[in-house]
């Protein structure tokens, strides 16, 4: 393969990373709009923030999804944990400000 080739080649695959990386956003943008209205539900219902039962079974989901899709458990893992913990954080926001309006 020449060199431009290779670099007609290379410029596919970036816009194709390109898009995929555009829809995760978009897709996690829409996974933050039900997780904020879950966080709301929670206030409105004095619950925790944190579900760890919930948590623990969405991540052995998320590893068992991962393993059927040849991505590595481990980094699926990290990277639901990570969103976990920002919802926690959100959640967390929401409660304090019900609380402060009733």
């Amino acid at each position: 393969m020449n060199e431009e080739d290779a670099l007609k080649l290379l410029e596919e695959h970036r816009r194709s990373i390109d898009n995929i990386d555009a829809a995760l956003i978009y897709m996690l943008a829409e996974r933050f709009k039900q997780t904020q209205e879950v966080g709301r539900l929670k206030a409105k219902a004095g619950l925790e923030p944190a579900d760890p039962a919930r948590e623990a079974r969405q991540i052995a989901r998320l590893r068992d999804l991962a393993g059927s899709a040849a991505l590595d458990p481990d980094f699926a893992e990290k990277f639901l944990s990570f969103i976990i913990r920002e919802v926690i954080q959100h959640h967390a926001h929401i409660a304090q400000i019900h609380q402060e309006e009733t």
